[in-house]
């Protein structure tokens, strides 16, 4: 007899409200890619994005599968209690629940700690058999070899951004805010070519998203895929490092194969503060010289950016906006500071008590502030991120910025008018901000 699994990936109310005009969302490719592991003749599947769908919170399965990621924990574990309630079983999985394990554990029924390769498929086999464990946890770094394809058939809703796709697993860097050390091991691994390219063809649209955490991690990998990949006619966005791009052949490669854009973690102009999260492989010196070869080769920039470093001041915001519009940046994701569980930063700052909340609901990066800054109160850094983003989706800025790029300015024009209008009055969301804007 079949079971009902329900698989969730979670969006609370606060993000769902931020992110829903933009229009260059891509879906979030965990829950599809995990679908594709599950056995149907032994379970009938429903997927559910909360970034366009409703949870059936009124429905009954037997197992709800939730990805928790940090800035969403909380409204997980609401979710979760609610099905529990019911009688439903609940499992966890994702960054949260292998950063905080022994927390995550008690708002569900089971937990799967770290890649989830060879856990997941044993976990559903033991469940199916009713005698699955409390906990399972990957020991060693999986191969990427022979995984199977996301159920893209899946998803719903989503016509033009569901077409996400990885080709590796990890990063080479040890950023100090990022938490890809503590998620997977310590290694960057690469999937067979030929499979990428089969799991490509399999998206019936012309436009994707490679989801790798660093997509030139290794170079030559990438420059035989992406000849590969030029035979296809299709359109695609990668995540970058700002150094890799200095090898103008890597850049040709990629344009003949169809890429738009790059999603670049400039982070900030600042060298100081690049130091002060390990994150040296930028220089900042380079900057110029390297975007103007990206654009050169016809590919756009999005630009990581964000504010709240220990070495950023108030005027940190209109320097980054000037240097933005100078180099011709197409695009920004911008973000406050986030100090991730398990993290140095994290680790820095509880030491020295500045983290504001343990709520997860802080941990967003887009509409509250966790942390205590150095150079100002939590009420300035807001205000100046909210400005910055005003400002550089401004129709002055959108000028300046495409006439200095000259790259895709159609497709570019239209993204930042999405970036616009999504644009709303927010307020600061901290609840015990007070008494530290002083």
């Amino acid at each position: 007899m079949k079971k009902t699994i329900l698989l969730i990936t979670p969006e609370n109310g606060e993000i769902n409200k931020f992110r829903k005009k933009q229009v260059n969302n891509f879906i979030q490719i965990t829950m599809p890619y995990l679908a594709g592991f599950i056995d149907e003749s032994k379970y009938d599947i429903i997927l559910i994005d909360e970034y366009n769908q409703k949870i059936p919170l009124e429905d009954r399965f037997d197992l709800i599968a939730i990805t928790v990621n940090t800035s969403n924990a909380s409204h997980c574990y609401e979710v979760a209690t609610k099905f529990r309630n019911k009688g439903c079983k609940v499992v966890f999985g994702g960054p949260h629940s292998t950063l905080m394990p022994d927390e995550a554990i008690n708002y569900c029924d089971y937990i799967i700690i770290g890649e989830a390769e060879e856990t997941w498929p044993q976990f559903l086999e033991d469940f199916y058999e009713d005698k699955a464990k409390k906990q399972y946890k990957a020991e060693y770094a999986t191969s990427l070899k022979g995984i199977p394809f996301p159920r893209r058939d899946l998803i719903k809703g989503r016509y033009f951004t569901k077409g996400a796709v990885f080709a590796t697993r990890g990063c080479p860097y040890q950023c100090s805010y990022c938490n890809l050390k503590q998620i997977y091991f310590n290694s960057f691994r690469v999937r067979p070519i030929e499979e990428v390219i089969e799991d490509i063809k399999s998206i019936d649209k012309k436009y994707f998203v490679f989801w790798d955490d660093n997509f030139f991690g290794d170079i030559e990998y990438a420059k035989r895929l992406m000849k590969e990949l030029s035979r296809l006619n299709k359109k695609w966005a990668a995540q970058v490092t700002l150094e890799r791009c200095e090898d103008e052949e890597l850049l040709k490669l990629a344009k003949k194969s169809g890429c738009i854009y790059f999603f670049v973690g400039l982070e900030s102009f600042s060298e100081m503060s690049l130091a002060s999260v390990n994150k040296t492989i930028n220089n900042v010196d380079k900057y110029k010289r390297i975007i103007d070869l990206i654009h050169k080769n016809g590919i756009s920039i999005q630009a990581g950016i964000i504010f709240g470093f220990d070495t950023d001041t108030k005027d940190v915001f209109k320097k980054t906006l000037e240097a933005c519009n100078k180099l011709g940046i197409d695009g920004v994701t911008v973000s406050i500071l986030t100090p991730l569980p398990k993290t140095p930063i994290y680790d820095q700052l509880k030491k020295e008590n500045r983290l504001i909340s343990m709520d997860w609901m802080y941990f967003n990066g887009k509409t509250r502030v966790a942390f205590k800054p150095k150079n100002m109160t939590p009420q300035e850094l807001f205000n100046g991120y909210m400005w910055f983003r005003k400002e550089f989706y401004s129709m002055k800025s959108i000028i300046k910025r495409l006439s200095a790029s000259k790259t895709n300015i159609i497709y570019n024009f239209i993204v930042n008018l999405g970036y616009k209008f999504s644009i709303r009055e927010t307020r600061l969301n901290n609840i015990d901000v007070n008494r530290y804007n002083t």
